[in-house]
């Protein structure tokens, strides 16, 4: 595509929604161009709230085959309930319109297999918002990691937990909806291991042991959950996530020499300190440009301009293997979506990571 303005439909107007079209709204290169919910009234609401003055309204639509057939449309932005992922994203693939969609990308493992043979079928941009990735401060802690200062790599500890009130038709407890902690947050705690490892060690190495203690709502899925990744060597990543209470909701990567922590809120982390077990504490401060945003959208566009199918940040490999742990500890925790057997397997040949 060319380098005019890129034009943005969202589906799911809800309070992520508001993040992301603020970002566009203050980018360059960009713009809303349409967004689509259930809610016609709620959709117009948002429409009205994002349009900018001297440049066309935002349109409204409740039919997202209004958006799939919009030839105005570059690119969607998916933020409705992961249950209702795998269908609008598959939708847009097939309509050639670059699908940026909210993590988790889909509830399994089997539904991200054929999302992303979607997207290589129809040569069609799709990443997962794995925003974290693309935060400023990230960069650095990357630095940090890949040059030791630190150590050797010895373990990470995490917490992701709210609580929210209990609705067993809301997106957060309906199994329908593939609600759950895990899905909702805990993606982030996994996410960030894997990030972890990549820089310090190089690689996500197989897991030679993988331990989940759940509590279930009485919906049947995962309210809290306590996890142990087990890499061998007595590199671990442990971590809580839940939908029942609080946590610091802190990150701690601990090194032979050292340790790192980002200490709240880990997932939009705009603060980290180093303490090396010798020598002086360094604390480092990298705000956002916008809103945390700004960067995951840039990537998008960027590779939907070039004609790539995928991101290096957040590679569809990367997201398949989290799809794959999270498979895992949903069955060890026993949880499982009244969908889960439309989609038995992965695809033939392809061989879910470790």
């Amino acid at each position: 595509m060319s380098d005019s303005t890129f034009q943005w439909a969202l589906i799911g107007p809800g309070s992520i929604a508001h993040r992301f079209a603020d970002a566009v709204a203050r980018l360059d290169g960009c713009r809303l161009h349409a967004v689509c919910g259930r809610d016609a009234h709620r959709t117009r609401q948002f429409a009205d709230r994002w349009s900018r003055p001297g440049d066309a309204a935002v349109l409204a639509h409740t039919d997202p085959a209004a958006v799939m057939s919009d030839p105005a449309v570059d690119g969607v932005y998916i933020a409705t309930p992961h249950g209702q992922h795998f269908d609008f994203a598959l939708a847009a693939l097939r309509a050639g319109k670059a699908v940026l969609c909210e993590k988790s990308l889909v509830p399994n493992l089997a539904m991200g297999q054929r999302l992303v043979e979607a997207a290589r079928a129809h040569r069609v941009f799709l990443m997962e918002a794995v925003w974290t990735r693309f935060l400023p401060l990230y960069q650095d802690l990357g630095a940090w990691l890949r040059e030791g200062r630190v150590g050797a790599l010895r373990g990470m500890q995490s917490t992701f937990c709210f609580p929210a009130p209990y609705d067993p038709d809301s997106r957060i407890f309906s199994p329908a909806l593939a609600g759950g902690a895990l899905l909702d947050v805990g993606i982030y705690n996994l996410t960030a291991t894997r990030w972890v490892l990549q820089h310090a060690v190089g690689e996500v190495p197989p897991l030679r042991d993988l331990q989940v203690h759940a509590k279930l709502a009485p919906t049947g899925v995962d309210a809290r959950l306590a996890v142990t990744l087990d890499f061998g060597d007595g590199l671990v990543s442990q971590f809580v996530c839940g939908i029942d209470g609080y946590a610091l909701n802190a990150m701690h990567i601990v090194g032979e020499h050292g340790a790192i922590i980002l200490p709240e809120t880990f997932w939009e982390a705009t603060r980290a300190q180093l303490l090396p077990a010798r020598g002086t504490p360094e604390t480092i401060e990298r705000p956002f440009e916008i809103n945390g945003f700004e960067n995951e959208i840039r990537e998008a566009m960027r590779c939907t301009r070039a004609g790539e199918i995928e991101s290096p940040v957040v590679s569809h490999a990367e997201t398949l293997a989290v799809l794959g742990w999270m498979d895992r500890i949903r069955a060890l925790a026993g949880v499982k979506y009244p969908f889960d057997d439309d989609f038995p397997s992965p695809l033939p040949g392809h061989r879910p990571a470790d």
